[in-house]
Order: C-alpha cells, then structure tokens, then sequence
C-alpha cells in the first residue's frame, strides 16, 4: 500500500513535468524529476526485494545480486541529488545574475550523469570481484538475500564503510555551507527576502531528508540490538527498520517542490483535477448509454 501511494504521488510529479515545457528548462525542476525518478526506482527495487525476501525466503544469487546492486545505486544517488539541488540554489539566491549562466540545461544532464557515474563505479567493483573470487555455481545457489550474504568479502564491508563516510560527509558539509550562505543572504537582501527565505527552507528541509537518509548508516547496529532485545520480533524489527529508514525519507520529495513549490502545485492541481474529470466522464457515459437502452426497450 505504501508502495503504491508512494509510485501514484511520483507517477503524478512526473507526469505533470513531461507535460509542461516550462518545467523541463529549469534546472531546479531537472535535478527535483530526477530524484522523483531515482526514488520510485529504488522504491521499486526494495518492495520486490522485500516481498520476495518474505515469500520465499531464499533466492538465487544471480537475481540477487541484480536487486542489491540497484537499491544500492539508487540510495546513494539520492543524497548525492539531495547536495546538487542545494548547490542550484545557492547559486539562484546569492548569484542570481549568473544562475543563468552557471545552471543550464545541459549542464544540468551533465552532473545528472557525474553522480551516476561517480555513484555506480565503487560498487560495481563489489560485483567484479565477487566473479573473480567465487565460482559460478556460487551465483546458482538459493540465498537470504542480503548484502553480506552475496559480497563476502571484508575487504568489501570495509570498502563500503569508505566510500559512506566520504559521500555522507562531503553532502553534510555542502549542505551546511549552502544553508549558511542563503542564511545570510537572506539578511543582507532588502528586496527579494522572501525568495531567499523560501530557498532558506527548502536548503533546510533537504538537510533533514539528508539526515534520514543517514540513519541507513547506523541502523545495522541498532538493528543488531534490537533483533537481541527481542528476539521473538526479528521480522516485525526488519519491517519497521525498512519504513523508517527506506520509505520515511521518499515521502519529503514530493514535499520539498510538489507541495511547498506554488508554481508546481498550480500544475500538478490542473494535472489531478483532470484525471479526476476525465475518470467521471469514463464513468458516467456507460451508465447513460445502458439507461438509454433500458429505456428505448
């Protein structure tokens, strides 16, 4: 259920995006599509995986390792997406002459494909020397399908723990110095505080999906505790540490520039009302065509 009032809000956002110009040259809106996008993918990925993981328990590593390699792409984008929307607007609030200039279109597609890349290439490796260090009958056998279960090795662990700490760090103090930046802005503007207050917020909020999406980096531990606590309630335990730590974050995107953002809203309004139109008219002519037939009889 989640899931799927989760992938109708995204399918809306997106669906509003592609179906104005206006949205899809501006940078802000690009990076905001993305993340709808990146997080819809994830989300995807985590319930079929999560699902599966409760109706058979085992499956194989092949499969696996296709569904652990996705969410983990898709996870690290989004704080990586969470610091470039930042970046945009600090740019639009303290450079507001230059923003045209500094965030274009296609400058934009090219970070888009940067943090792609820069996310994608260090666990890719995970999976390169997996197949060099175990056998192929390896990946044909039946696994719970976790991340240690697949990429054994503790070099990997150690590697992963790396690369956390060094994306994770890099966005908090790109958050940190954007928020601060736009904060003094905000007071030093006489003229458009209002703007640089909204962008003030909008910083603000990102830093607080930030942190959400950080609790993936010490809910391992917790869950650990947890699961020796109360031993009898390890699946209730996996479950609630999925919602929070997976689902609770994907829940501010839409916020952030569906919701707060008054030109989007307006869009997305129109975009909900005429689905909602057009449902009652699919609706209503059957209905009159059968009374009409009820009625020539």
């Amino acid at each position: 259920m989640v899931w799927l009032i989760l992938g109708y809000i995204n399918g809306s956002l997106v669906a509003t995006f592609f179906r104005h110009q206006t949205f899809c040259e501006d940078p802000r809106y690009i990076l905001f599509i993305h993340m709808v996008i990146n997080d819809g993918i994830q989300l995807t990925v985590t319930v079929t995986l999560f699902v599966l993981s409760y109706l058979f328990y085992k499956i194989k590593v092949s499969f696996c390792c296709f569904f652990i390699l996705v969410a983990v792409f898709t996870t690290r984008i989004t704080p990586v997406n969470l610091a470039s929307m930042a970046i945009e607007r600090y740019v639009a609030v303290c450079e507001p002459l230059r923003h045209p200039q500094i965030c274009t279109v296609r400058r934009t597609y090219i970070v888009i494909g940067w943090m792609w890349f820069i996310c994608v290439a260090p666990d890719i490796t995970d999976l390169f020397m997996t197949l060099a260090t175990e056998s192929l009958s390896f990946f044909h056998e039946s696994v719970f399908c976790t991340r240690q279960n697949v990429f054994k090795d503790p070099i990997l662990a150690f590697k992963r723990q790396v690369f956390d700490i060094i994306y994770f760090s890099c966005v908090f103090l790109t958050l940190v110095f954007t928020y601060l930046r736009v904060l003094f802005a905000a007071r030093a503007l006489s003229t458009d505080k209002m703007s640089a207050q909204r962008a003030r917020n909008t910083i603000l909020i990102h830093g607080v999906q930030m942190a959400m999406c950080m609790l993936s980096y010490i809910s391992p531990s917790v869950e650990i505790i947890l699961q020796l606590i109360f031993p009898g309630r390890i699946s209730e335990i996996k479950y609630a540490h999925y919602l929070i730590v997976y689902i609770l974050p994907r829940f501010l995107s839409p916020i952030v520039y569906g919701v707060r953002d008054k030109k989007f809203r307006v869009y997305l309004r129109m975009y909900l009302v005429s689905n909602r139109c057009r449902v009652k008219v699919q609706t209503v002519a059957p209905l009159k065509t059968t009374q009409m037939n009820w009625k020539k009889k």
